[in-house]
């Protein structure tokens, strides 16, 4: 049996905010084709999945699903340049949602948020990412901060990965 790695859910509970503090709309990514809002409005949809705001299906084969865990459970981060799957986001990123970076920053912040309570109060329930499968609490836990720290190093909000 896992335990919560109590070092990612502090960060995804108040580092995270912390760090996105210093991102600036002219901030440049260091690979990729986002810009810092696009990048905080998929974050925000990414946290969104886990809530099941948005209806995903699985698109990864059901015998490839244990080497996709390995990985949740690794101490491996997503590597540069890592894309999801194009049926689930295309070449492009999604058009913005909202009017400013401030604006998705407090939605992103807000949807954080809900997450860590959703699950406060459901902590036996599992939902569905279309890569990793059904994810219990701490298994999302590991996918948002392998996902969130991979998008700030990005944009320069934490060391690359040596």
């Amino acid at each position: 049996m896992h335990m919560i790695p109590v070092e990612q859910l502090e960060f995804l509970k108040n580092i995270q905010s912390k760090k996105l503090s210093l991102l600036e709309p002219g901030t440049p990514a260091k690979w990729g084709v986002m810009n810092p809002q696009e990048m905080i409005e998929h974050l925000d949809d990414f946290y969104k999945i886990s809530l099941q705001k948005f209806p995903v299906t699985l698109v990864t084969p059901l015998e490839h699903l244990s080497k996709y865990r390995e990985f949740l459970y690794s101490d491996k981060s997503f590597k540069e340049n890592t894309k999801a799957p194009a049926s689930l986001l295309g070449e492009k990123p999604l058009p913005l949602r909202r009017a400013s970076l401030g604006a998705a920053i407090a939605t992103l912040q807000q949807t954080t948020q809900s997450f860590l309570l959703f699950f406060e109060n459901n902590s036996t329930l599992k939902t569905l990412h279309p890569v990793f499968g059904m994810l219990n609490f701490e298994d999302w836990v590991r996918l948002h901060y392998k996902h969130v720290t991979h998008h700030f190093r990005q944009f320069g909000l934490m060391a690359p990965i040596i």
